[in-house]
């Protein structure tokens, strides 16, 4: 395996990681564009709709072997025990949640409702905000530098999360204060994206790092299997905590998430490394007879 293995895995999973979700940010071009026009229900069933038609076209069309399942896989073999693993995915659990508790139901209708902006409006800026965040994303290699080696590290992930804990306190604390609230959650919202997309790169390098060699995809698996489920929390939370406090009770609530996901990613060890697992193992050799 090169030196540079580390370095260069992670550039890759940033790219490709990164240019999935700036293609996210369309769906909320077309989301934003069909309330305006449709209405909701109306909307509902053209994304349905759509979804389907994705839905036969890659079975009709899709090409190439997914490889062999294990049929004597179980259920309770997708959960890890490498804990490593283990901490990173709880690590990923709040820190999507500590997006999507103001992100996915508190903004949108903060704009909407309070500030007054029309779905367009609202559709296109989040739009704008998704593409921009897996732009970056994807650069994260060169705006992290080349320290250890272009490899990041679980270190890495938790200053990058205490960094990001700062930036949703600011903006509850301005909101609070009365500074103007279209400025204070555009600039915050911008800031927040850019240390989140590092920090999610960094996470999505270090579980194919942490991850056992033999069970790539079921540690991988169960990763976003934590992934989906900060982010169910996180949205459901988002919805009540706007009901009863407000967008400052959902940016309060990402805090507390931000600084747990930055607590568990201290307890990150160093962890084995791509380039290690793959070296071949040489034998000690004998010692030579006298």
């Amino acid at each position: 395996m090169p030196e540079d293995a580390p370095a260069a895995l992670f550039r890759w999973v940033a790219i490709l990681t990164g240019s999935k979700n700036a293609l996210k940010g369309v769906g909320f071009f077309v989301g934003g564009l069909l309330l305006t026009v449709v209405g909701f229900q109306p909307a509902l069933l053209i994304v349905g709709g759509l979804v389907l038609g994705a839905l036969v076209v890659v079975v009709v069309f899709m090409r190439g072997d997914l490889g062999q399942p294990d049929r004597a896989a179980r259920f309770a073999q997708m959960f890890s025990h490498n804990r490593a693993v283990n901490l990173l995915a709880g690590a990923r659990v709040f820190l999507f949640a500590s997006r999507d508790v103001w992100f996915v139901v508190g903004l949108p209708v903060y704009l909407r409702s309070e500030r007054g902006w029309s779905f367009w409006q609202v559709g296109t800026f989040l739009a704008v905000w998704v593409i921009g965040y897996g732009i970056v994303q994807a650069s994260a290699p060169s705006l992290l530098g080349r320290r250890r080696g272009g490899q990041p590290s679980g270190g890495t992930a938790a200053w990058l999360a205490f960094v990001l804990a700062a930036l949703p306190a600011a903006i509850a604390g301005a909101l609070s204060a009365e500074v103007d609230p279209t400025i204070v959650v555009v600039a915050g919202l911008v800031a927040f994206g850019i240390v989140f997309a590092l920090n999610s790169a960094v996470h999505s390098y270090l579980i194919l790092a942490y991850a056992d060699s033999g069970k790539v995809a079921m540690n991988v698996g169960f990763y976003y299997m934590a992934n989906a489920g900060g982010r169910l929390a996180g949205t459901v939370l988002s919805g009540a905590l706007y009901q009863w406090r407000g967008l400052v009770a959902c940016l309060w609530a990402s805090v507390a998430f931000v600084l747990a996901a930055g607590l568990l990613s201290l307890l990150l060890p160093a962890g084995r490394t791509v380039d290690e697992r793959a070296a071949p193992k040489v034998a000690p050799a004998p010692a030579s007879r006298p």
